[in-house]
């Protein structure tokens, strides 16, 4: 009966990706007095769902939060910020139109929206260890090919393979990953992990621009996959064992019902819901990576290479600072407001940028433009496993993950082709300005079918 009344909820337009009553499946085969095969086929021997405590400091999944700290730090520092450097040093060796090696750019984030969408499905395929182990190996693999560019076709290559490295690394992965180890605690644990991306804007930036300095362009990027290869696969490999089976993920393994992922994708993609954060996020985020990636170019001028890569680091430091504090209190939060909230910052930090040029008041704006960087990737994934039923959560977020990044694959190469037309940033950056203001007005739609969890 219950299974008759929730198919008629189906049919009469409820959603399959929001948040249901978690039902036991029961099979009308098993007979009363005797444990359903499928439940005891399902758990380890030594699992006792009763027993994870995700608040407890000696729970494993803390573990997996280190461990996703460091990709993040790498995967954000060679793929996210390393971006950055990447156009400016390209810019001087070789004297490129900056609209054209940010158009490699805008290839690698394209490239790496095709495959984040498949992140959920590799992860059941080979388990998280195997893909965040291809995902470090072909990161370091692209950052020497990025080294020894000398043609402009060569940089696409690159960016390619840099992709596939991204993909492994960044925020479909790490979410993902952390998914399988917590549900409780899971929005701390994402934000927590993800402090790892700003980390890698805090040391790699500067330490790269100091490789650069010491062993030339090449050698430093050398010395990078070096360091990522030697640190991370040994921790890995140590650290990344089979997930626990939590209550809520074994209620989507029985469930018959269950919605394949092309079923989720396609009903995400008519909701109302999901469709207000995912293009909100995708506006903010075309506007953040391409003023991101512009950064060092527009302050090198202003203030030497030495402060603009400074100003990158504190932008990124406060960054931590804002994820940190948010972790505390987001699952308590109106999370669309804070979005909407953090957006409108970042359009007062850009306009304080555009138009002073005075050195306190561009690292005060970077600053304030930092507080909200981290949250910006932290906040799709919460919103979700607030708003969405969590059997679809892996499948959303890699669909959401995917969606913001051919968005904002598009901001570095645009801001450069903007910039390149009229010789100036000004244009270009209060045009992420604009950007801004809308994603704080559509993140504020919610969806008819929309529900909160408790």
């Amino acid at each position: 009966m219950a299974g008759q009344k929730r198919k008629a909820r189906l049919r009469a337009g409820d959603p399959a990706i929001h948040v249901l009553e978690a039902e036991k499946v029961v099979d009308a085969r098993v007979k009363p007095g005797h444990d359903d095969p499928r439940e005891t086929s399902n758990l380890p021997d030594n699992t006792n769902n009763a027993a994870i405590d995700e608040t407890s400091a000696r729970y494993e999944g803390w573990r997996i939060v280190v461990v996703c700290f460091l990709v993040a730090t790498f995967g954000w520092g060679l793929g996210f910020y390393g971006q950055s450097v990447y156009v400016a040093e390209l810019h001087r060796l070789h004297g490129w139109p900056t609209s054209l090696i940010s158009s490699g750019t805008t290839f690698f984030y394209l490239i790496g929206a095709l495959l984040v969408v498949f992140v959920s499905e590799a992860i059941k395929a080979i388990g998280p260890r195997n893909c965040l182990l291809v995902g470090v190996a072909t990161m370091a693999a692209a950052a020497v090919l990025i080294g020894r560019v000398t043609e402009p076709w060569q940089l696409y290559v690159a960016n390619a393979l840099l992709a596939f490295g991204w993909a492994g690394t960044s925020l479909g992965m790490i979410t993902n990953t952390l998914g399988l180890w917590f549900d409780r605690k899971r929005g701390m644990a994402i934000s927590l992990a993800l402090n790892g991306a700003s980390f890698g804007g805090i040391i790699g930036v500067p330490l790269l621009v100091a490789a650069i300095g010491y062993f030339g362009f090449p050698g430093a990027m050398v010395a990078a996959a070096v360091a990522i290869v030697v640190l991370m696969v040994p921790v890995i490999l140590l650290s990344v064992g089979k997930p626990p089976l939590h209550p809520s993920a074994a209620v989507a393994a029985l469930s018959a019902d269950a919605p394949s992922a092309t079923r989720v994708r396609a009903q995400a993609l008519r909701d109302i819901g999901f469709l207000s954060v995912s293009a909100s996020f995708a506006l903010v985020l075309f506007a953040q990576v391409g003023f991101i990636v512009h950064l060092i170019a527009f302050l090198d001028p202003v203030v030497g290479r030495e402060r603009a890569a400074f100003a990158v680091a504190l932008m990124t430091a406060m960054a931590v600072v804002g994820r940190v504090l948010f972790s505390f209190v987001i699952d308590r939060l109106n999370q669309r407001l804070a979005s909407a909230i953090s957006f409108v910052s970042q359009a007062v930090a850009l306009v304080v940028i555009i138009n002073l040029h005075n050195d306190i008041a561009l690292l005060a704006a970077c600053a304030l433009f930092g507080f909200s960087v981290g949250n910006l990737i932290t906040l799709p994934a919460l919103i979700v496993q607030r708003e969405f039923d969590p059997r679809s959560f892996g499948v959303l977020i890699s669909l959401i993950t995917a969606i913001n990044q051919v968005t904002y694959a598009f901001g570095p190469g645009v801001i450069g082709l903007l910039r390149d037309a009229t010789g100036s940033y000004a244009l270009p950056f209060y045009g992420c300005i604009g950007l801004q203001l809308v994603a704080a007005v559509l993140i504020m739609i919610r969806g008819r079918n929309h529900r909160t969890s408790s």
